[in-house]
């Protein structure tokens, strides 16, 4: 989102509805967020705009801390939360989604 905008709940709404049909394209293992994660995440996020990420229970952070670590480091914003599935968005430099005013 950048410049410190923040997503109304109508976007985020949007979004969440987008996520329900994503595929988990990220895992978070017992070694928690590494480089190798990141770089998955900002080369899928490039690529999709969100995605949707999946803490197994082997690693030693919640689905949230994953996701804000995650979206922090690749200057993304946490859509949701539910159970161990996140879901992570960032507009690509050439957006494919275009999120309701």
């Amino acid at each position: 989102m950048g410049e410190g905008k923040r997503m109304t709940s109508k976007q985020r709404a949007y979004l969440r509805g987008l996520a329900n049909t994503a595929d988990t394209i990220l895992i978070i293992g017992k070694d928690g967020v590494t480089d190798n994660v990141l770089k998955q995440a900002d080369d899928a996020v490039e690529a999709r705009e969100i995605i949707k990420l999946k803490c197994l229970e082997t690693a030693m952070m919640t689905p949230r801390e994953a996701a804000e670590e995650i979206a922090a480091a690749i200057n993304a914003e946490v859509v949701q939360v539910i159970g161990s599935k996140a879901v992570i968005y960032r507009p690509a430099k050439k957006p494919k989604i275009v999120l309701p005013k």
